[in-house]
């Protein structure tokens, strides 16, 4: 007798298997992030996987299976996310190879770096230097980047502060994870011993 096996979209992902959705989300900030920053496609697919996929730490093998890509594309975006500080890789005791997950750290607000706005501004002011004799119309360009360099290095920072102050309510509330926390567990059931659990297949 033959039997037919029906495996929905919820159970593949318990299983380790991208579903369509999840495969869609990282096309989408693929093409976002390629868009946007200039990433290379696979590098802002395998970001948008990473925020997904389950379980949160892939192996190189894994995330090539899931993305349908070569090893070296994926290692290679690897790379990239690592230089950029959006993923780490991370080897448990007694495994022999690396896992791929998102740093923690990425979370922080990039380029809010006041230092880095002043240091535009001055670099942008030694090409007005070189420009004093110039009509104001070929000044203008540069006037208004060194404007905008020193607008943000003076508004950045507060407004860092008030994102952060806005975190910690968040977290204090329970609407966000404190780095580390892990989600409330249900309370134990009451009266008589529930029945054993079946095992889920590995």
């Amino acid at each position: 007798m033959t039997q037919i096996i029906v495996i929905s979209a919820e159970n593949a992902t318990l299983a380790g298997v991208p579903n369509d959705a999840h495969l869609l989300f990282a096309d989408h900030v693929g093409r976002f992030y390629a868009r946007q920053y200039g990433f290379p496609p696979m590098a802002g697919r395998l970001l948008g996987f990473l925020f997904v996929c389950d379980p949160a730490q892939q192996s190189i093998d894994e995330l090539s299976e899931a993305l349908l890509a070569s090893r070296s594309a994926i290692t290679g975006a690897v790379k990239l996310l690592e230089n950029y500080g959006m993923a780490r890789r991370t080897r448990t005791a007694g495994e022999r190879r690396d896992r791929v997950r998102l740093n923690p750290d990425s979370r922080q607000p990039q380029n809010f770096d006041a230092a880095l706005h002043q240091e535009h501004a001055t670099l942008f002011r030694e090409g007005l230097a070189l420009l004093a004799d110039a009509p104001p119309e070929r000044r203008a360009p540069l006037e208004e980047m060194v404007a905008l360099a020193e607008f943000l290095a003076e508004r950045l920072p507060r407004l860092v502060d008030e994102w952060q102050a806005h975190r910690d309510a968040l977290r204090t509330s329970g609407r966000l994870l404190t780095p580390g926390d892990q989600p409330a567990q249900s309370p134990e059931p009451t009266g008589p011993e529930p029945a054993p659990r079946k095992r889920r297949p590995s």
